[in-house]
């Protein structure tokens, strides 16, 4: 193995699931020197490429073929371990809800924002389970707070639903023996942010 093999071996990886050929490019671009880039044009080519050394995959929603739903439940359900983020032109709606991807991008996207969300996740990896629930609800809860009105949020049992289970984590968490110390201090920090975000909303006119 020559040096730069290791050195591309020492590198996270991420795999990109995208049928835009451009789209493709432009992130393997962005990504490239800081991470080990795949890429696949659809879903069933990604099944055959992801494999454990994968620490990030981020999946269009939309692709001829399999959805990056479909694919995403696939990868869950082969036992991949790597953290899902939908990048995407679909506006979420409540069924993200029930989605098991990590991070939400409504297209379009720049550098700075795809890779802030891909090292937000990689950090996710040393989180217990109970944290690591915890950031991915309150990022489905913030993607819906953002595309959805006050209106539509209240009459939506399944926002009801993920706001109680945030609270039940937040709970749990805080209430975690001396080793998960951490996690509880970084739900408080998190907390903070999403309550500061709700304060600098602005009204409606």
């Amino acid at each position: 193995m020559s040096e730069s093999d290791g050195q591309a071996d020492d590198q996270p990886t991420v795999l990109v699931v995208e049928d835009e050929e451009e789209l493709r490019r432009t992130y393997e671009l962005w990504l490239a020197g800081d991470y080990e880039v795949i890429t696949a044009a659809e879903g069933e080519e990604a099944l055959e490429l992801v494999d454990d050394d994968v620490g990030v995959v981020l999946l269009d929603r939309m692709m001829p073929g399999l959805s990056g739903k479909e694919t995403l439940a696939k990868m869950q359900d082969q036992g991949v371990e790597a953290k899902f983020a939908m990048v995407t032109a679909v506006e979420p709606d409540f069924d993200i809800i029930e989605m098991g991807f990590d991070a939400y991008l409504t297209k379009p996207i720049d550098e700075d924002r795809l890779r802030d969300t891909i090292e937000s996740l990689r950090s996710q990896e040393a989180y217990s389970d109970a944290l690591d629930e915890y950031t991915s609800l309150l990022a489905k809860k913030e993607t819906l707070k953002a595309r959805k009105s006050e209106e539509e949020l209240a009459e939506s049992e399944a926002f009801a639903e993920l706001e109680s289970r945030l609270a039940e984590l937040e709970a749990e968490l805080e209430d975690a023996d001396s080793g998960a110390g951490d996690d509880a201090g970084f739900v408080a920090a998190l907390r903070s942010i999403d309550e500061g975000a709700q304060r600098t909303e602005p009204e409606e006119s």
